[in-house]
């Protein structure tokens, strides 16, 4: 009843309330649009913001106003106002008649610009802390395009229909907007609630404000993974070492004198900004900026990054951000892209008077009905006029979308499916793999079970052992109801030197479960048959790794044995990102030899090493049977999430992730001849510290309670590494021998360490600066007792052509010589992102 009352109450004052619309354009003196001016209503927060064309338009209730219209480098105009109904409103903005301040400067003097950026950095805390918590709306339109596509990328051909474009490859390939209420508490506390959101073409959109703050020493203006350093705001504390400046002139603006100030990197290569920043005279605030990012400074993957920000008056003492543009421009591989973000904020409170415990771990909550407010819905909360293109972009991938879902489980889009599903070619068996569709109808929509296969020819593998190995890897995935699905996996493997056939079945069973309201998933797997394992379950060396030292250089590393197995385990992944396994693994172990010395090259002073680790030669392998029982759990404490209307995703903490474990060996199950508990902790965490760059670390204890007959496999291995290439820089040791530290020792410890510097020092060295590889250094340490331990230190350079890192290692253990090495993997921008493991 009180919620019938409540909308008719609406109701009623809405009929009373007679909304007017003012529309229009901005445009300079000679009639040219300026793009993304702002306009308000003077006296608050409220207004818009013009499009790419210079049109903008504004629902006010009929009343009389004072609309103020201003774009950087123009002179603010005033305009009042009656609005009743419909208004057209024009502005022509002329441009700032720039004063030069009455200055005397003498030969060799300072710029006036460097006393009010030293005022600006004395109040840059003040104006920093000022607003201890406020709220507002931000509405955030993104779009991106291309303006041309390669024919060809990568060797293959670019289809240009699917990514959206026409024929000569131009047209809008991302567009969305939202409106996100932002609720903010320092030093830190942020709280976003995404009203609505849209994606032309269906999906979230983008409704993470860009909130970019010049009074913050280091800016983050990129993401974290672009730029992890940040940028030095122009008035940083430290700034005066990074910039030069000039004052460029001064104009007055509400009886308030502005101050025009070019900013300029006093070098290359380090994070900068250039371009212009406005102080107004007196209170030393920032009016408006317009900066720019280059590659030149440390900008990664774009060629350019602008950011234009207008700042108004909330009260007669807080101003805060009105509109932020942010433009980006990219040309790589003949892709020409282009785009911008437009950050309008309005309806500041910064009174809000936030409740206890209002902020807590979810970051961005989604409203249940989000994702499906009307265009009517649209039109009215829209404080930025859509352009021609967009409108267009919107309506034709919408209505595409729309078609899709009315016909996704249509008996002729079934039948489509089915018949326009590419033919299996021979070649594939081999090369790139087989994948093949079966389409059927569930209830309202239209699930499918895939077979595929691996390639024969990447599937080739030779050691010792077996020689020459081929394997036939198919798979059958079946999607099941109730988001549920079960996958088989026969592995077949011949050695043709040993002549050995083996082959096992690995069979899983994934679904996604709430429980208790928590969204979660379960995985369920069960294998069995007969198979080949090295000795070290983390397998230290890739089986390509080894094919090419055991054939080029008759280095044979990979040490194996068969075991018939039967395994089964339960993996639950929940909704903190918090992780549960429980295994079973029963293995009857049998010992292999080499059975062929086949090598490209021949060398006579060289001779393969036995199967047997030769640093275990004193530890006998003999056949025998094992079973197994393990625990293990991970968790990070300070999760925070993204909260959806049906689940929360966890996006990570500030604190480290944590995780135990605990294995036995159970004697005389199943014939069982192991006996041992072993267990195992572990600590991990990535630090960023800014221009410092970033610290990564895993610091790991374990050891046996009870060694009483422990075979090789179960022996604590450490990851070595004996091959030029690795890429298991936090989990593994450059130089050390793959088998020679495998102990059964009641304890020990272990430490990788890496700090990434992420252009810090290179930047000032030449040649390294301009390609921006980068420093990296660290260590690598294990101690079990006096006789074993080592110690490792390196230092290298990655992000080589953005992909590749190169190490330099010197390694040191009590009773042997210093090792020194040379390592080459992944890291990077790319290769760190694509390899890290």
């Amino acid at each position: 009843m009180l919620r019938t009352l409540f909308v008719f109450a609406l109701l009623c004052v809405a009929g009373y309330c007679h909304a007017g619309i003012i529309r229009g354009h901005v445009t300079n003196e000679r009639g040219e649009v300026l793009p993304f001016a702002t306009l308000f209503i003077k006296g608050t927060t409220q207004g818009t913001t013009t499009n790419a064309g210079g049109q903008y338009h504004l629902e006010l209730p009929d009343g009389a106003y004072t609309i103020v219209c201003q774009y950087i480098g123009y002179r603010k105009v005033e305009q009042a106002i009656t609005l009743s109904g419909a208004l057209q409103l024009d502005f022509q903005l002329q441009p700032l008649s720039l004063q030069i301040k009455e200055v005397i400067v003498k030969g060799g003097g300072e710029d006036p610009a460097y006393a009010i950026i030293r005022q600006a950095i004395k109040k840059r805390p003040f104006y920093q802390q000022q607003v201890p918590e406020f709220t507002c709306n931000a509405y955030i339109k993104g779009m991106f395009k291309l303006r041309n596509v390669p024919e060809r990328f990568f060797g293959k051909k670019v289809d240009k229909q699917d990514m959206g474009v026409d024929s000569t490859g131009k047209g809008i390939v991302f567009l969305s907007e939202s409106l996100t209420r932002l609720s903010y508490s320092r030093p830190d506390k942020i709280k976003l609630q995404v009203l609505s959101s849209r994606q032309s073409g269906g999906g979230f959109g983008f409704s993470f404000p860009a909130y970019i703050n010049f009074y913050d020493n280091n800016v983050s203006a990129v993401i974290t993974q672009f730029s992890p350093r940040g940028y030095i705001s122009p008035i940083a504390d430290n700034a005066l070492a990074y910039y030069k400046y000039h004052l460029e002139g001064v104009f007055s603006e509400d009886g308030r004198t502005v101050n025009k100030i070019q900013v300029i990197p006093k070098r290359k290569y380090e994070p900068l900004f250039a371009g212009y920043i406005f102080i107004t005279d007196g209170d030393w605030r920032i009016h408006s900026t317009d900066l720019i990012l280059t590659r030149d400074y440390q900008l990664e993957i774009m060629d350019t990054l602008k950011i234009r920000q207008t700042f108004v008056p909330v009260d007669s003492a807080v101003w805060r951000i009105k509109d932020q543009l942010i433009s980006i421009s990219l040309k790589q591989f003949g892709f020409d892209l282009i785009g911008n973000f437009v950050n309008v904020y309005s309806g500041y409170d910064i009174h809000p008077g936030f409740k206890p415990k209002y902020f807590n771990n979810v970051l961005m909550k989604y409203d249940t009905a989000f994702n499906k407010k009307s265009i009517a819905y649209w039109d009215s909360i829209r404080p930025v006029p859509l352009e021609k293109e967009e409108i267009k972009d919107f309506h034709e991938k919408d209505s595409a979308a729309q078609a899709r879902r009315d016909s996704a489980v249509s008996l002729h889009h079934l039948d489509s499916l089915r018949k326009h599903q590419p033919p299996v070619k021979l070649q594939q068996f081999f090369w790139g793999g087989v994948k093949h569709s079966y389409y059927f109808r569930r209830d309202s929509s239209l699930p499918h079970h895939q077979l595929s296969m691996r390639p024969l020819l990447t599937q080739l593998e030779y050691n010792t052992v077996e020689g020459l190995v081929v394997s036939i890897e198919p798979g059958l995935t079946l999607d099941l109801p109730k988001d549920q699905s079960l996958t088989i996996a026969p592995n077949v493997r011949y050695g043709f030197s040993n002549t050995h056939l083996n082959a096992y079945t690995q069979i899983s069973w994934a679904q996604e479960s709430h429980l208790n309201r928590r969204y979660g998933s379960n995985l369920w797997t069960l294998a069995g048959g007969k198979r080949i394992s090295q000795f070290n379950k983390q397998q230290p060396i890739d089986p390509l790794t080894n094919e090419v030292y055991t054939l080029l250089l008759k280095e044979n590393y990979m040490k194996l044995y068969e075991n018939w197995f039967g395994a089964f385990s339960f993996h639950r992944s929940f909704e903190s990102n918090a992780a549960i396994s429980i295994g079973f693994l029963y293995e009857d172990r049998i010992p292999v030899e080499n059975t062929t010395d086949f090598v490209v090259f021949k060398n006579s002073k060289k001779e393969f090493l036995p199967n047997h680790p030769y640093e275990l030669a004193d530890v006998p392998f003999t056949r025998h049977q094992a079973f197994i029982a393990s625990l293990n759990f991970s968790f990070q404490p300070g999760q925070r999430y993204i909260e959806l209307p049906d689940r929360k995703i966890a996006i990570g903490g500030k604190y480290p992730r944590f995780e135990v474990g605990y294995t036995k060996g159970i004697h005389g199950l199943a014939g069982s001849d192991v006996d041992y508990d072993k267990w195992r902790a572990q600590v991990s965490d990535n630090m960023n510290f800014k221009l410092f760059g970033e610290l990564r670390y895993r610091l790991a204890a374990g050891g046996f309670l009870n060694s009483k007959s422990v075979a090789i496999p179960d022996y604590q291995h450490f990851n070595g590494n004996q091959t030029f290439y690795n890429i298991r820089y936090l989990n593994s040791f450059q130089l050390a021998p793959y088998y020679k530290y495998s102990n059964v020792e009641a304890f020990y410890t272990t430490l990788n360490l890496e700090h990434h510097f992420n252009g810090l020092l290179t930047n000032k060295i030449p040649l390294l600066n301009r390609l921006k590889w980068n420093l990296v250094a660290g260590t690598n340490a294990f101690y079990v007792n006096r006789d074993n331990n080592y110690v490792e230190v390196f230092a290298g350079l990655e992000n080589i052509f953005k992909l590749i890192r190169v190490d330099v290692i010197a390694g040191y253990q009590s009773k042997d010589a210093t090792r020194i090495g040379v390592r080459a993997g992944f890291g990077g921008l790319l290769g760190g992102a694509l390899f890290r493991r």
